[in-house]
């Protein structure tokens, strides 16, 4: 064979398993749907879970690497018509929760965070519920901040830092013979992603459906020690801006893709 044909062939086949490995980094996860809705129990049993794959929170987005010993995590999502639920198993070797206040830095302690795009619209949700990035604390209580604040609103000391107990419920159970390692279950009702700066109470939940695609990012906070994270890691590989991969609470065009099967 001509030497010349044995490299164009050798680069076409390395450029795809090149574009094979590339796709396969935010590649779509899919959520099997649940016959039966999983018990929040924090516990693997249910029959829901054998259905769904697991996936890794072994992406870098702040902080230094973990040793796997420190940390480490995947999930898994299924889906009913009623409720989106995911399932965490987390090695973490301390739990720890320096802010008591819910409201206050509250990505600074021990968080499961699950970023979720409705509509899958991608673009800014910061200050807006274009999407969400709850921040479930160790006391399970699930905390986003919402639109800025009128001036009348701030003198009279409100917040746009909000708990949504009505999206988002859980529980965690650590293991007896693993105590480093936990089991997280949450329950999500999903609310439409085409609001932006309404109060929360006029969100509406929707249906779930086969077919239909979401934006998903989940990551966990890892704090051990001081006030603040040592290690942000999530399942999807962001490219950095000036060098900052710490994008998902601003832009939720960084998400993956969830989709529900059947």
């Amino acid at each position: 064979m001509n030497f010349c044909i044995v490299i164009l062939l050798f680069l076409f086949f390395s450029g795809q398993s090149f574009a094979e490995e590339k796709a396969v980094v935010n590649e779509i996860y899919e959520s099997p749907f649940a016959d039966q809705a999983p018990i929040l129990d924090g516990e693997l049993s249910d029959p829901a879970w054998e259905k769904a794959k697991w996936k890794s929170l072994d992406k870098l987005m702040l902080g230094t690497q973990p040793d796997e010993n420190d940390f480490s995590a995947r999930y898994k999502v299924v889906w009913t018509e009623e409720h989106l639920y995911l399932i965490a198993e987390i090695v973490d070797d301390v739990l720890h929760d320096s802010h008591p206040n819910p409201l206050e830095q509250y990505w600074n302690d021990d968080t499961l965070e699950i970023f979720l795009d409705e509509d899958k619209s991608g673009g800014n949700h910061l200050y807006n519920y274009n999407a969400f990035a709850y921040h479930i604390a160790l006391d399970n209580q699930a905390i986003d901040v919402g639109p800025f604040l009128t001036e009348e609103d701030q003198k009279a000391g409100k917040s746009n830092i909000k708990a949504f107990p009505d999206h988002v419920k859980s529980i965690w159970k650590r293991s007896i013979t693993e105590p480093s390692k936990i089991l997280w279950e949450v329950q999500i009702t999903v609310y439409q992603g085409d609001n932006k700066d309404v109060e929360p109470s006029m969100i509406k939940p929707i249906k779930l459906s086969k077919g239909k695609e979401m934006g998903l990012m989940v990551a966990y906070c890892d704090s051990d020690y001081g006030n603040a994270r040592e290690h942000f890691m999530g399942d999807v590989e962001i490219e950095p801006i000036n060098g900052d991969k710490n994008l998902g609470f601003i832009d939720a065009s960084v998400f993956g893709t969830v989709k529900l099967v059947k």
